[in-house]
């Protein structure tokens, strides 16, 4: 629930680098860690998506943009816009929108959680991150603006 706004499909991917202390999820710092993406997984996301009620989809981690995965995500990302279109896409990163903003990926982002997790920042009263240095962005927006645009929380 707390995963992007509607009622979501979240895949999860395994590799990260980034460390952040009291991270939720650790165990899918290990880019071998994880069961493997294979068809038959693929083919249930895209059944739960094809849902109604499905708003779309998140990736989390992890880091989906772990340099280990962004070939995979990207060609995901695709797959996605091409079939469901009409379903949103929300991405969670340990980077920060300048660190990543040239990316190809993230022409297939609807939303952005960018930032690592800092523990002394944690917040359980913010939506859709845990702490407040991270940052929700409306990211075919601020590519428009050409200058940071955050979602509306």
């Amino acid at each position: 629930m707390r995963n992007g706004d509607g009622l979501r499909v979240v895949l999860w991917v395994a590799g990260c680098s980034h460390g952040c202390r009291d991270c939720h999820n650790p165990i899918t710092w290990d880019p071998a860690g994880g069961l493997p993406f294979d068809r038959a997984a693929k083919e249930e996301l895209f059944f739960e998506l094809q849902k109604d009620h499905i708003s779309g989809i998140t990736l989390s981690g992890g880091d989906p943009l772990f340099p280990g995965n962004r070939i995979d995500v990207l060609e995901l990302l695709k797959e996605i816009r091409e079939i469901l279109p009409e379903k949103n896409v929300w991405l969670y990163t340990g980077y920060t929108w300048e660190e990543i903003c040239g990316l190809e990926a993230l022409d297939y982002v609807d939303v952005l959680v960018d930032g690592r997790f800092v523990a002394e920042q944690k917040n359980t009263q913010l939506y859709w991150r845990g702490s407040s240095n991270q940052r929700v962005i409306d990211v075919k927006a601020t590519k428009a603006a050409g200058d940071l645009v955050l979602h509306c929380e």
